[in-house]
């Protein structure tokens, strides 16, 4: 069995290396299960790094059902991205254990974390403490309307860049940037590239990324984890372009 933090450590190996990593974001409540046998054959064909699962409303056993179908014919790592906190299963290898550290509303900052904490410490999960930054993105998404918190601006990347260094400081080992579902406008690189130049932990960027040339200019401004979802669901040919650009990056990294 691979010790408990061993998707944390191959993250930041991959960072020190300049590698790039790419994850599919798979929402159950929004992938018909038929779907998602094609996505799982193009991940293994285009090496897909993670499989986020979650969404803002799935509930246990649509969970359940999809992680098993997963974990039945892939052997991608399987990380929990819950909207809230019942969205907990054993049958995935890891979570992102998300505080919101753009918002100020309490409850996703620990109150959460106090209630679901019993349940993944007994539990076989590699805890990953994130920092998840909401940065707007253009309209109004299913995250925004169910935290009930307001994005950061697009424009203010100094806001970004004093969030992110925080959470760095209270200890969080990932910080992930996300425009939220739908986007309009992802993520600018020139945000990217501030707050990857401002802390050292792995950072995530996701929301609104439609195109392999939006991916790659992404990891060029310094993002390390690329996650793509709404998109792939609509198009989930997308799955394979948006993994060429990563895997070219690396390659000419290499």
């Amino acid at each position: 069995m691979p010790p408990r933090d061993h998707i944390y450590q191959n993250l930041v190996a991959a960072k020190a290396n300049g590698q790039k990593k790419f994850a599919v974001l798979v929402d159950p409540d929004k992938l018909r299960m038929g779907h998602l046998d094609a996505v799982l054959d193009m991940a293994a064909q285009g090496r897909v790094d993670y499989f986020f699962i979650g969404g803002s409303l799935i509930v246990n056993n649509m969970l359940d059902e999809c992680l098993s179908q997963m974990k039945a014919h892939c052997d991608v790592p399987l990380i929990l991205f819950p909207g809230n906190s019942f969205q907990l299963s054993y049958r995935a290898d890891a979570i992102l254990f998300l505080s919101l550290i753009s918002g100020r509303n309490p409850e996703l900052l620990i109150g959460n974390h106090v209630i679901a904490a019993p349940y993944i410490r007994l539990s076989p999960l590699e805890v990953l403490p994130t920092g998840y930054m909401l940065i707007d993105g253009g309209t109004m998404t299913t995250v925004l309307y169910m935290s009930n918190t307001k994005p950061i601006p697009a424009v203010k990347d100094d806001i970004a860049v004093c969030t992110a260094m925080a959470g760095e400081m209270l200890g969080l080992k990932l910080i992930f940037m996300d425009a939220g579902s739908g986007a309009v406008n992802p993520v600018s690189e020139r945000m990217i590239e501030a707050v990857s130049g401002a802390v050292q932990v792995p950072l995530i960027v996701g929301g609104g990324i439609r195109t392999p040339e939006k991916a790659a200019a992404n990891v060029v401004a310094g993002a390390d984890v690329i996650v793509v979802g709404n998109a792939i669901e609509k198009e989930p040919s997308l799955l394979l372009e948006i993994a060429d650009a990563i895997h070219g990056f690396n390659l000419s990294n290499s």
